[in-house]
């Protein structure tokens, strides 16, 4: 449950015997007694000197009054130390700054792909456009287009994306070497990373990306047979057995370099921890498995109905990843991953990815759109690299976007985590980048109540 009044909120939660409780504006997070834990159910600000009457005749029936007096001292001192009922310090940040460079580029240089996933976003790998590859003269005037777009950020990213980039792999090694040589000249410092299905690695392709790509996304579902349901050949046939021993070459030979093993998960495994802990069991330690966001008709797609047993595979997830530290061996789950001392910027927490804004992607064919997910709708065609212009109009309707202008997340206790959820899943499902999806919703905010409590739990056991 969350507690708001106006814009002060807290989120308050049971889970392991252990009563949590999140103040949002702050981030400071408390496990308390179960006679707080029920006081704030009735306390807000601003305290009296004295605890209320009000409040001693709400809770004599369960707790002394003496005890009742002592949790709101307690509770009033909290308050006081700026670490409950703080009241919000962030949306003058996000009107004060609304347009800003591009610091990262998702670099479509293959709009084909030697997969045909069932629940492709992306119409099996050519975005419904046809079948092509980019060449490397769009892929250049791409590299060319970000540094002219980021003209105080030293640092930029490029992802290298499909369809499946390995198919136009010639191509990602010319614009790896372009964008070095450029950044030397323009002073900017360029980070890469590459998804790939793993279907055409070799030795030679293993150890190019292990040195240049700065993380590696390595697409597989899991268990073999709920993998090979979802991610089928050309042929019809899956692709577990292939995929799975290059991953595990690459991962073996890349060090301490980062990467994971990126899954989705569909209503034909909602038992999804175990694909996780199968990935573990297969060498695998930075994992990360999505739910599926399609059309809810589809058979495979997830319903609010499933949302239970989502909840409690978490919890299993809970129990799992704990017990594989605790016995002192190293997994690391994607979205179990928050730091409560400090957690991301400001900005950040405001605005997430920054699809549109800091953030783009860029077709074979030059066309430039807020992300990969908006790839071929023509509505949110932002211009061509090879034109160097873009739509300042859609740019700032993109920078607008963030957890103040999104009615559902300015009354959200996960608001500062998600940082207002998927642009493109918003307009997908409600037609606007400002509705946010509630399927996703619901479970982006169990997540992060299993992150928060994976957290407190390694606490208490280091005490």
């Amino acid at each position: 449950m969350h507690v708001m009044e106006e814009k002060v909120m807290i989120h308050k939660f049971k889970a392991k015997d252990l009563n949590i409780v999140l103040d949002v504006n702050s981030g400071a997070v408390h496990v308390v007694d179960d006679i707080s834990y029920d006081l704030l159910d009735e306390v807000k600000p601003p305290f009296s000197m004295e605890c209320p009457k009000n409040i001693i005749d709400t809770f004599s029936d369960r707790y002394k009054e003496e005890d009742i007096k002592e949790a709101y001292e307690e509770l009033k001192n909290l308050y006081n130390e700026k670490m409950l009922f703080m009241e919000d310090q962030y949306e003058v940040y996000a009107n004060t700054r609304v347009k800003s460079p591009i610091k990262s580029i998702c670099l479509h240089v293959s709009h084909d792909c030697n997969l045909r996933c069932k629940y492709c976003f992306a119409s099996t790998g050519d975005f419904g456009k046809g079948r092509k590859l980019m060449p490397l003269s769009i892929g250049k005037a791409a590299i060319d287009f970000l540094i002219k777009e980021s003209p105080d950020r030293p640092n930029l990213e490029v992802d290298f994306f499909g369809g499946e980039p390995m198919m136009n792999f010639g191509v990602v090694k010319d614009l790896v070497a372009y964008s070095l040589e450029q950044g030397k000249i323009h002073n900017k410092n360029f980070r890469f990373t590459i998804t790939t299905n793993g279907m055409i690695m070799n030795d030679e392709a293993i150890d190019f990306i292990n040195k240049y790509m700065d993380n590696v996304v390595l697409s597989i579902d899991g268990r073999k047979e709920i993998n090979d349901a979802m991610r089928v050949r050309v042929d019809g046939k899956g692709s577990y057995d292939i995929i799975i021993e290059n991953f595990k070459k690459l991962v073996a030979k890349r060090g301490k370099k980062e990467y994971y093993v990126r899954g989705t998960y569909t209503r034909n495994n909602l038992d999804f921890a175990n694909d996780i802990l199968s990935l573990y069991d297969e060498g695998f330690k930075e994992i990360s498995v999505e739910p599926v966001m399609d059309d809810p008709t589809k058979e495979y797609s997830l319903q609010e109905e499933d949302l239970e047993r989502i909840y409690e595979e978490y919890d299993k997830l809970v129990d799992e990843i704990s017990k594989i530290r605790d016995s002192g061996k190293y997994i690391n789950f994607f979205h179990f991953m928050i730091d409560l001392n400090q957690g991301p910027c400001i900005i950040k927490r405001l605005r997430g990815c920054g699809s549109g804004n800091e953030y783009v992607a860029v077709t074979p064919d030059g066309d430039i759109y807020p992300c990969h997910q908006f790839v071929g709708n023509e509505d949110f065609l932002m211009g061509n690299v090879l034109d160097g212009e873009i739509d300042q109009d859609i740019k700032t309707q993109f920078a607008g976007a963030h957890v103040f202008s999104k009615p559902k997340c300015r009354e959200c206790w996960a608001r500062f985590y998600c940082s207002g959820g998927c642009n493109a899943n918003n307009y997908i499902f409600n037609g606007d980048i400002l509705d946010s999806y509630d399927l996703a919703c619901g479970i982006q905010k169990k997540r992060l109540e299993s992150a928060i409590l994976m957290k407190i739990l390694e606490m208490l056991k280091q005490q």
